[in-house]
């Protein structure tokens, strides 16, 4: 295969878009298996649930070793051996014979994970140009959707038997994915900067970099952001829960109501796959303020709370073959989409609240690139996937207390739709911290555009105000002229 040619850039990216999408399988097959899991090792759901939190928060913490080690160093090596480690402690959550070796299997899937997350973050950067971060970062996240969506399937088709099946059969495919990963073109850093065109761009990160990173304000606003954010979003990791407890009221057996609850999950998330226009919708508002990509993200996640309350509290009425083999219970769930009003109108309400929040996801990653220079990406991503964890762990443990104690007022499945609105509520801090992000972002924009403008001059024979890379000439005065924080 050629070195750096369209086809592989093309093959490169199409690896790191499974790459992504098989971590979140790893992590999205454990929720619909909390009842199962926990009924073979003698545990309750919180037991299971505890680790799935616990596995969050090392992956964050574990992902920011990893982002400054591939910020420093070849990156390839980095996320191979990343890629190796969570296989492993995939494959060894499908074995463990006790509560204490799962545990720690998933401690060891999870420190693999977070370099998964974010090298291949700074890498894909790299391969994207700034006028089209949006629509491709899109697909970036998607893919992380596609796989929690995926996770969530086939933890509930393969394991609604045998919960052990879905860690072994992920762990081979993150094998596979491994050595594909194996040819992809290995991305000089800074390769998609148009102000780095042509120049050998050999900027490492430093430990006293940190200063800088935070004095960017925008910086700030987009790592807190995933604070309240992923409070909500990680509570939504118990929404097959919540469907699960809705068939089990209507009189379904446990292993058909499982079933049934990983399948609605899974249709009812869809809507992620909409972030597509939420990343066209960011890079065409972006063309005309700075501010275009915040205030897409800082809407999207306001107008969507509304919409997941109803979701929650709208009664469906669930008619499938109770005690019927895999594929008929499917059909039976695809059927009732297009039979019963009910679950018509869940589903409506759902792709629609989720189109909504998924416009965050690649608004963020872009505005990360385009505030920060290449050898900073990685180590912001982390920082920011650091609060992510510490957010969804949160999400996900204090909801499941909630649903405990709200048991006790509203029984099942009320209390769990009473404690996934309530958490919902928490998107609303989220949409204005992307709404403080736009008023300060031209500012860094302009400041990084003029940093590596500035490195690149010294590098080469052409000042700042020339052209670059075939681009039109941009003026780091005329710039932040068109990026007035007050647009």
């Amino acid at each position: 295969m050629g070195s750096g040619g369209t086809a592989h850039r093309v093959y490169s990216v199409v690896v790191f878009v499974i790459l992504a999408s098989l971590d979140n399988v790893a992590i999205g097959i454990v929720p619909p298996l909390y009842g199962s899991i926990g009924d073979d090792f003698g545990l309750g759901e919180g037991h299971i649930a505890l680790a799935t939190t616990i596995m969050f928060l090392t992956s964050a913490v574990a992902a920011i070793g990893w982002a400054y080690a591939g910020d420093r160093t070849d990156r390839k090596p980095v996320l191979l051996a990343g890629t190796g480690i969570w296989i492993a402690g995939t494959a060894w959550s499908g074995l463990a014979g006790g509560y204490a070796s799962f545990l720690g299997a998933q401690i060891v899937a999870a420190v693999g994970l977070g370099a998964v997350a974010s090298v291949s973050f700074s890498v894909v950067s790299d391969l994207i140009s700034p006028k089209r971060r949006g629509l491709v970062m899109s697909f970036w996240g998607l893919s992380q959707g596609v796989g929690t969506l995926a996770g969530t399937l086939v933890g509930g088709i393969l394991g609604h038997t045998d919960w052990r099946q879905p860690f072994l059969v992920t762990a081979v495919a993150g094998f596979v994915a491994g050595v594909a990963y194996l040819f992809t073109y290995n991305v000089p850093r800074g390769d998609s900067q148009p102000e780095l065109a042509g120049v050998e761009y050999d900027e490492r990160i430093h430990h006293d970099h940190l200063p800088v990173i935070l004095g960017r304000r925008t910086n700030i606003w987009l790592i807190l952001q995933g604070g309240t954010s992923q409070i909500a979003f990680g509570s939504l990791v118990w929404l097959p829960v919540l469907f699960r407890a809705r068939a089990e009221d209507q009189g379904y057996s446990t292993g058909t109501a499982v079933l049934v609850g990983s399948v609605f999950a899974t249709i009812f998330q869809l809507g992620a796959a909409l972030s597509i226009l939420g990343g066209l919708a960011g890079d065409r508002l972006q063309r005309r303020t700075p501010r275009g990509r915040a205030l897409v993200a800082a809407v999207g996640v306001l107008a969507a709370v509304p919409f997941y309350i109803v979701l929650f509290f709208v009664p469906m009425t669930i008619t499938v073959p109770d005690g019927a083999a895999t594929g008929a219970v499917i059909r039976g769930v695809l059927d009732n989409v297009v039979t019963e009003p009910t679950v018509a109108v869940c589903l409506a309400v759902a792709v629609f609240a989720l189109m909504l929040t998924s416009a965050n996801s690649p608004n963020w990653f872009a505005m990360i690139a385009d505030v920060n220079p290449p050898e900073h990406r990685g180590t912001v991503y982390s920082l920011g996937n650091l609060v992510n964890g510490a957010g969804r762990a949160g999400g996900n443990a204090l909801v499941g207390v909630a649903f405990q104690r709200l048991s006790g007022v509203f029984p099942p499945p009320l209390n769990y739709a009473v404690g996934l609105a309530a958490f919902q509520l928490f998107f609303i801090p989220t949409g204005i911290m992307y709404w403080l992000a736009s008023r300060t972002v031209a500012a860094d924009m302009t400041a990084t555009h003029a940093a590596l403008l500035a490195k690149a001059s010294a590098r080469s024979d052409r000042g700042p105000d020339r052209d670059v890379g075939g681009h039109p000439p941009v003026a780091v005065e005329r710039l932040a002229a068109q990026q007035d924080p007050g647009t």
